[in-house]
C-alpha cells in the first residue's frame, strides 16, 4: 500500500451554501471514494445499494427540516461542489441509520477531568477502505463560533470540538431503533454549533436523534455527560471521579429497557480495560497529557479485543473493523491532536488549535 499522504487541516468559511460548496469541491474525489465504501458497506450488511440507500434517506430530510434545516443549505454546497445531487449528500450523512441496523462499528471513548482540565478522547474505529477519506475540517461559518470536526468526506460532522470549548466523541450502538428525531452525524454538528453545555445536551434531550447512538460531550469550564441517545430521553452517565468512559454497548438503564442493542464481543472487554487504566493508571493529575492519553488509546491488552483495535482475520471480511484515527482534546486550551491510522503505528500528530470565545 502507498504510504498516505499526512491529514491537513481544510479551512472552510463564509455562508452555510459557501461552506459547503468549497467542501465538496475541495473533496470531490474523496467524497465520491465514500460513496463507494457505503455502496459495498450497505450491500454487505443491507442487501441494498446506492441507489435503494437513496431512496431510504429520503425520509430522513423531513426530519433535519423540522430540527435543523439551515445545514441542508449546506449539504446543497456540498453537493454542487462535488457534482453530485443532494440526495448523495443526504445519504451520506445518514449512512448510520441506514447501516446500523446490522453493521455495529467500534469506537472507544473516554472523558477526564484533571488538574481543572477537561479532556476528550477517542479511537474511532470502522472499515478499513474509509481510512482515506478521513478530513479535518475547520469550520468558521457566519452563524456559528469556529468549529474544527474530524470524520468523513461529504459528512457534515463528527467528532470535534468549537471555540466554546465545547466537544463531543460518538460511540456506533447496533440496533433495529429508529425513529423520529436528528439523524446521528446533523445532531452532532449542532451540538458542535453549541454555545454552552446546555445547549448541547439539549440537541439530544429535547430534539431528540433518530437512533441510538452514544454522545460523550464536554466543556473546557470541566463539565462532561454520556448520553445514550434514541428516539426518547436520553440515558445520561455522570462522571465517576472525573471519568465517564464508553464503547459500543448501551448501559444506562433508563435506555437498556426500552432499546435493544446487539454489540459486537469486543465492547465490553474495552470498557472493562478503558475503566482499569484511567481509574488505576493516571489517578494522579500530573500523569495527565497528550501523550499519555494517547497511550491508552494505543493499548492492546486482550488483542484482538483491545481499545487499538487491528485487522482480525478469523472475522469475514466485511465485518472486520479497525481504528483509523485517534484524537485527544485538551478542552480547556481548546487543542485537537489527532493521529491518523493505528495510534500505535504513528506518533505523527495533526495538532490545531482554537482562540477561546
Amino acid at each position: 500500500m502507498a504510504p498516505r499522504a499526512p491529514l491537513e487541516v481544510t479551512k472552510l468559511r463564509g455562508t452555510r451554501h459557501e461552506i459547503g460548496l468549497a467542501h465538496g469541491r475541495q473533496h470531490a474525489r474523496l467524497i465520491h471514494s465514500s460513496i463507494e465504501v457505503y455502496d459495498r458497506l450497505f450491500q454487505d450488511f443491507v442487501g441494498i445499494d446506492w441507489a435503494q440507500a437513496r431512496d431510504e434517506a429520503e425520509r430522513f430530510g423531513a426530519m433535519i427540516e423540522r430540527g435543523f434545516p439551515e445545514i441542508l443549505d449546506e449539504m446543497a454546497g456540498i453537493a454542487e461542489g462535488a457534482g453530485l445531487d443532494v440526495a448523495d449528500i443526504l445519504t451520506l450523512n445518514c449512512r448510520s441509520e441506514i447501516s446500523l441496523t446490522r453493521a455495529s462499528g467500534g469506537c472507544s471513548a473516554f472523558a477526564l477531568h484533571r488538574a481543572n482540565t477537561q479532556w476528550l478522547a477517542q479511537n474511532w474505529d470502522w472499515r478499513a477502505d474509509q481510512l482515506p477519506n478521513v478530513v479535518v475540517l475547520r469550520i468558521e461559518g457566519d452563524h456559528a463560533a469556529p468549529l474544527i470536526s474530524v470524520g468523513e468526506a461529504g459528512m457534515v460532522a463528527k467528532i470535534g470540538m468549537n471555540a466554546h470549548g465545547i466537544g463531543v466523541c460518538l460511540n456506533a450502538i447496533r440496533s433495529r431503533t429508529c425513529g423520529e428525531g436528528l439523524p446521528i452525524h446533523v445532531a452532532l454538528r449542532k451540538i458542535l454549533e453549541s454555545p454552552d453545555m446546555q445547549s448541547a445536551v439539549a440537541v439530544a434531550a429535547r430534539q431528540r436523534v433518530c437512533s441510538p447512538a452514544h454522545f460523550l460531550i464536554a466543556s473546557g469550564t470541566g463539565q462532561a455527560v454520556g448520553l445514550e441517545v434514541h428516539p426518547g430521553e436520553p440515558g445520561r452517565l455522570e462522571p465517576h471521579h472525573g471519568v465517564v468512559t464508553h464503547t459500543n454497548h448501551l448501559t444506562a438503564r433508563a435506555v437498556t429497557c426500552q432499546v435493544e442493542d446487539f454489540p459486537r464481543p469486543d465492547s465490553r472487554p474495552r470498557l472493562a480495560r478503558l475503566d482499569a487504566l484511567l481509574q488505576q493508571q493516571l489517578p494522579e493529575p500530573s500523569g495527565v497529557n497528550e501523550a499519555a492519553l494517547f497511550e491508552i488509546l494505543s493499548d492492546h491488552q486482550d488483542e484482538p479485543l483491545s481499545i487499538c483495535r487491528h485487522e482480525n482475520l478469523a472475522q469475514p471480511v466485511e465485518e472486520r473493523m479497525e481504528t483509523l484515527f485517534s484524537v485527544v482534546m485538551n478542552l480547556t486550551q481548546r487543542q485537537l491532536a489527532l493521529r491518523h491510522g493505528k495510534p500505535c503505528e504513528t506518533t505523527e500528530t495533526l495538532s490545531v488549535t482554537l482562540d477561546p470565545v
